[in-house]
């Protein structure tokens, strides 16, 4: 079979056997072997059957997702158990695939630059000492910027923020007591850097992180100390870095919400194409599928051997002992083969001289089939009966031991 002219080449099924006069030098000379014959028979129907399976398979999974999406409140995203179709989505649904990557990339890449800029800022000493904002600095060299600006390289506790705190060195025995979540710009630049996906998500959360290694100063030295002072200078300072900052995070927070939006409705159309362009496949390989097994069919019917006159009435008398449901079901193969065939009435005639062979073999085997079921279950009955006419022997017995030992106690 050629391939489909949808996408993807559609499995190749093998041509019908072909018949004993074909060009095929090998099945001319098998064409007398009748046992062989019917190997390759079964081998072609086998491979029809697995063929089957696999449409089938493919329908229930079209099925499957056209009922889910028809439910209301249908969950987002390939959710539901539902595959995704293999290579089956068009072209223009991949573009839209790797555009919506493409978007996510850019989407990234501002997020991290307002990310880098939160945790950027300078302070710097005007005439008069006092501390004030200047250009962007990074803050992995706060710490001595820090130094430098605030002056406290000569404080015992040079760079404070920079690392963690050293608790066991200083003795701070009660530091995690009072400091539940110690933090740290070293910490922090970790975490930005992070490549394992334990890393920050969004600017929102370094900005806590930022704010709580100034709190947690504040919190654990007194308001009077050095530390204490610097501590909530800086996160003033902060503060006021992250109001200017703040409207372009709900702009991009938003454009990012936004490109999630369309990239989950172009997942979805591309989904939605790769299901319709299966359903078209499929629909063209049973088509296929049907081609041959008539061809198949009609092969067969030319090998068939013809029935004797005999067989036709053990055929005839295997009819009339058949259940009436079965017989129905007998004179519908009848009629599938010959459209003028009539099954109604209270006595209907089968000429079985004008029975095509195919018929006449396939309403045998029904017969055969049917007959033997019926015989079996006759034989359940009659065991069933039996052994429930041994049940009440049993009763009755019983009870007549009862009786006549109670009637030997008088």
């Amino acid at each position: 079979m050629a391939a489909s002219s949808q996408g993807a080449a559609a499995v190749p099924l093998r041509p019908p056997l072909p018949s004993g006069n074909g060009s095929d030098a090998g099945v001319a000379a098998e064409a007398g072997n009748p046992k062989m014959d019917v190997e390759r028979f079964r081998h072609r129907v086998d491979e029809y059957i697995c063929k089957a399976d696999e449409l089938e398979q493919k329908v229930n999974e079209v099925v499957e997702y056209y009922a889910n999406r028809k439910q209301p409140n249908n969950s987002k995203g390939n959710s539901g158990g539902q595959k995704k179709p293999g290579n089956s989505g068009s072209n223009n649904s991949g573009n839209k695939l790797i555009d919506g990557s493409r978007k996510e990339a850019v989407c990234t890449k501002r997020m991290q630059e307002l990310m880098r800029q939160s945790f950027e800022f300078k302070i710097g000493i005007n005439r008069k000492g006092c501390m004030e904002h200047s250009d962007a600095l990074s803050l992995l060299k706060l710490g001595a910027t820090l130094q430098e600006a605030c002056f406290i390289t000569q404080h015992k506790w040079a760079r404070p923020f920079m690392n963690p705190v050293d608790v066991k060195g200083l003795g701070l025995d009660d530091y995690y007591e009072v400091i539940k979540k110690p933090m740290d710009f070293g910490t922090i630049k970790n975490q930005m850097e992070a490549k394992d996906g334990n890393g920050y998500k969004n600017v929102r959360e370094i900005y806590a992180d930022v704010r709580l290694v100034f709190t947690n100063a504040m919190t654990y030295n007194d308001d009077r100390s050095d530390i204490h002072v610097m501590a909530k200078t800086l996160l003033d300072k902060f503060e006021e870095k992250w109001l200017q900052l703040l409207p372009k995070v709900v702009e991009e927070e938003a454009r990012q919400k936004d490109e999630e939006a369309q990239a989950l409705a172009n997942m979805q159309i591309a989904r939605e194409a790769g299901y319709a362009k299966i359903a078209r496949d499929t629909n063209s390989e049973l088509d296929e599928l049907n081609v041959h097994l008539e061809e198949l069919r009609k092969l067969v019917i030319q090998k068939c051997r013809k029935m004797s006159a005999e067989e036709k009435r053990k055929l005839g008398v295997g009819l009339s002992a058949l259940s009436p449901d079965d017989l129905n079901k007998a004179l519908e193969i009848f009629a599938e083969d010959n459209p003028n065939f009539q099954t109604t009435g209270d006595v209907v005639d089968v000429d079985m001289d004008a029975q095509s062979e195919i018929t006449l073999w396939k309403v045998k085997f029904f017969v055969k089939g049917a007959l033997e079921l019926q015989a079996k279950n006759c034989a359940s009955k009659a065991d069933d009966n039996l052994k429930r006419k041994k049940e009440i022997c049993d009763a009755l017995a019983k009870t007549a031991r009862k009786r006549n030992k109670k009637l030997s106690s008088l």
